[in-house]
């Protein structure tokens, strides 16, 4: 909705941007959404805890959809600004308190994860229904201010539900607790690790670099992942023992895999939208149906096939079957590359007739949201298990800026479908990422070896194991 509301377009509320201007923007304010989940994280971690944090991150939420009502231009930065620290707050947190609800050890944590993502998108899928057609008939501010609305109700029901969450996601402080962590402390220790140091001085150097020969934003950009990187690094040589090591490490590289999924899959907020309202026969039944609508199908999808996916999964698992979480993450980009095939197809039939089927459509949004399903809610799961606890929420938020970083890459990759054409553009995705996927599925042995056994002692818990954490199932 945002990319199309600065786009060229006739409603009239939208600010006549280039498609490349608003996919530009919509790369930076997508990728800020994930990245300021880091932030978000450490100050549950040392401050007010997940729980407060998700409230705050909702009100800011609902305070950034009240000013892009608005439309004053200002308004609209200042809208998206809000909203980039309401979720930077709220998404990581929020993600960390599902896994509190289970126990080390219960199988149900991927199914937990699995409703809790059918929770996410049967919002989204209600959002792009009602308020597509609410900026088909009163423009973009009128459909900015029904999520507001909506989001508000969300706020109340979190409010109310609090007594369900009692043991979960509260900040206890106690500077004795061995979880306890300073990240000043970390930081300080850097300038005492030569070999640290050095690695992070070559980052802060080629990010001054990146200053310069692109942009004051990128440079931004990468020196605040240069910090990042820092604490990373500081936390692996702080790590206890070398099975901590091993399993922070496969963390890093699974996020490698999250960077790609998203920077393809998150074309469809960005180039296979605009693609969608440019290039796209929309007429069913004599109706032309809104752009935005389209963006229901990846919703709807999850809803259909979310516990049928984790169902099957759980089954493979239980019988003995390959089905580790950096299994499922590497078919996961599989699927959502070879997803793009029906883009490849789309963009060639209308190359011929100047048109194309919208069924192209539907079945790539189909094969992206089983690979998402094989990955995103997997990679939640996943962190929850191998991040040491006194670092879960960091690594939470760093989950999440890896995603936002795809989203970024995502953005960039739009732009250059102006240069070198949709077909291009798509044949790539599904080249690159099916590649990645069957490389990562070929050292899947050496990296299951590194989680020593994280995930080999799932099983289901009986009624005496689990309780305490019922809220799921209830």
């Amino acid at each position: 909705m945002t990319t199309s509301a600065l786009g060229d377009d006739n409603r009239g509320a939208g600010l006549g941007w280039t498609s490349k201007e608003a996919l530009a923007l919509y790369g930076w304010y997508t990728m800020l959404v994930y990245v300021m989940s880091i932030p978000g994280g450490m100050i549950a971690d040392k401050l007010i805890g997940q729980k407060k944090a998700v409230l705050w991150g909702a009100i800011i939420l609902c305070a950034g959809h009240g000013v892009l009502v608005m439309t004053d231009l200002w308004a609209f930065y200042v809208g998206l600004g809000l909203v980039i620290l309401g979720v930077g707050l709220l998404k990581p947190n929020i993600s960390t308190m599902v896994g509190g609800l289970y126990k080390e050890g219960d199988i149900r944590r991927d199914k937990g994860f699995s409703i809790f993502y059918i929770g996410i998108n049967l919002g989204s899928l209600l959002a792009t229904l009602i308020v597509g057609a609410v900026v088909a008939k009163w423009g973009w501010h009128a459909g900015f201010g029904l999520a507001g609305v909506v989001m508000v109700l969300g706020l109340i029901n979190y409010i109310v539900g609090q007594k369900y969450l009692e043991e979960v996601g509260n900040f206890i402080p106690n500077k004795n607790d061995e979880n306890e962590v300073s990240y000043g402390a970390l930081y300080a220790k850097l300038f005492k690790s030569p070999k640290q140091l050095i690695i992070v001085g070559v980052l802060f150097l080629a990010s001054i670099y990146g200053w310069y020969v692109l942009e004051w934003g990128f440079g931004l950009l990468f020196l605040f992942l240069t910090a990042i990187s820092a604490l990373l690094i500081m936390i692996y040589k702080e790590l206890e023992t070398q099975v901590y090591k091993d399993r922070f490490l496969v963390l890093l590289l699974s996020f490698i895999m999250v960077i790609i999924f998203w920077g393809a899959f998150e074309q469809a907020g960005g180039l296979m939208n605009l693609y969608t309202d440019t290039n796209t026969d929309r007429v069913l039944f004599g109706w032309e149906i809104p752009t935005v609508m389209f963006q229901s199908l990846n919703a709807a999808f999850i809803i259909l096939f979310a516990t049928f996916v984790a169902g099957i999964w759980a089954k493979r698992k239980l019988k003995g079957k390959e089905a580790s979480s950096l299994f499922k993450m590497a078919l996961g980009i599989i699927i959502m590359g070879l997803g793009f095939l029906f883009m490849v197809f789309a963009a060639m039939e209308f190359e011929r007739s100047g048109t194309s089927s919208m069924i192209w459509l539907v079945l790539a949004y189909l094969f992206h949201t089983i690979g998402e399903l094989c990955l995103s809610p997997v990679a939640l799961s996943f962190i929850t298990k191998l991040a040491p606890v006194k670092y879960a929420s960091l690594m939470m938020g760093v989950y999440f800026a890896a995603s936002g970083l795809g989203n970024k890459v995502a953005g960039i990759i739009g732009e250059t479908a102006s240069e070198f054409g949709e077909l291009t553009i798509f044949s790539g995705i599904v080249i690159f990422t099916v590649v990645i996927g069957l490389l990562f599925v070929a050292i899947l042995k050496p990296l299951k070896r590194l989680t020593h056994g994280a995930e080999e002692s799932e099983r289901v818990l009986n009624n005496d194991e689990a309780e305490g954490f019922e809220l799921i199932d209830n």
